[in-house]
């Protein structure tokens, strides 16, 4: 059964139109600056919205998105707020999808079944765990799936082909290619390095593929939708939000005027 993702990638194909997924921590500065700010998003432009589940130890961030989750943590935000953040969204809005990202540990602490139930109850339709490595995921998959939440795969440039299969196995609604080698929000992707590897990897999968990590601008994320599906903006924006917060709706249109309508 299809969910919010694959009818978004539906949508967005049939009108010819490029994905926009944008990333917010969720609890920083504040829970309830975070709610208005999930709810003015979608508005905005965003087609899919990402949740940071804040946690002490984010191997895969960069400076920008490990501050937002220090902010959110020092602030007291633990995993039941982040899922009555997506209640209380969903209430409002039941056609974006949502996807929570974040590392195992918090999902593992709070209980991997109860946060699966918890999770697709309160209206997500995804998740990213960045430090789940196929070969350990059947603990999640067994209670993700049933429950119908999409497991979003990390591709690196430096996953190989048979990597790359063993990957796709149990993933769901879309590829997310990271487009350096390193952590969010620092360098940028070379333009011609990007177009062969997302080819590359859409002959080899009929998911659709977004691309994210160093995307900060309007003129990168327009470059990225030439060769993609969707693109993913995170520690841009969440700087926007940091520094200035009344201009983190107008930088999302402004993605979304760059990429097409």
């Amino acid at each position: 059964m299809s969910n919010r993702i694959e009818q978004k990638f539906r949508l967005l194909a049939k009108t010819r139109r490029k994905g926009l997924i944008t990333f917010i921590m969720g609890g920083d500065p504040s829970l309830k600056a975070s709610q208005r700010i999930l709810a003015s998003l979608s508005k905005a432009g965003a087609d899919i919205i990402e949740i940071g589940m804040p946690f002490s130890d984010p191997m895969a961030d960069g400076p920008a998105i490990q501050a937002a989750g220090q902010r959110a943590l020092k602030a007291g935000t633990k995993l039941k707020d982040i899922l009555k953040l997506v209640k209380n969204f969903r209430s409002k809005d039941d056609a974006t999808p949502i996807i929570l990202m974040g590392y195992f540990n918090p999902i593992y602490h709070y209980g991997t079944g109860k946060f699966c139930e918890n999770a697709a109850s309160a209206g997500a339709d995804g998740v990213i765990i960045v430090d789940l490595p196929p070969e350990e995921e059947e603990e999640f998959t067994s209670c993700a799936t049933p429950q119908g939440l999409r497991l979003i795969r990390l591709i690196a440039p430096t996953t190989d082909d048979a990597r790359f299969a063993l990957l796709c196995k149990t993933a769901g609604g879309f590829l997310y290619y990271i487009s350096i080698a390193g952590i969010t929000g620092t360098k940028s992707a070379n333009a011609k390095q990007l177009k062969e590897r997302v080819r590359h990897l859409k002959s080899m999968t009929p998911l659709p593929v977004a691309v994210g990590f160093g995307i900060k601008r309007p003129d990168q994320a327009r470059n990225a939708a030439k060769v993609s599906d969707a693109v993913v903006v995170g520690s841009a924006l969440v700087d926007k939000i940091r520094t200035k917060p009344k201009a983190a709706v107008a930088f999302v249109k402004s993605l979304r005027k760059a990429i097409g309508p």
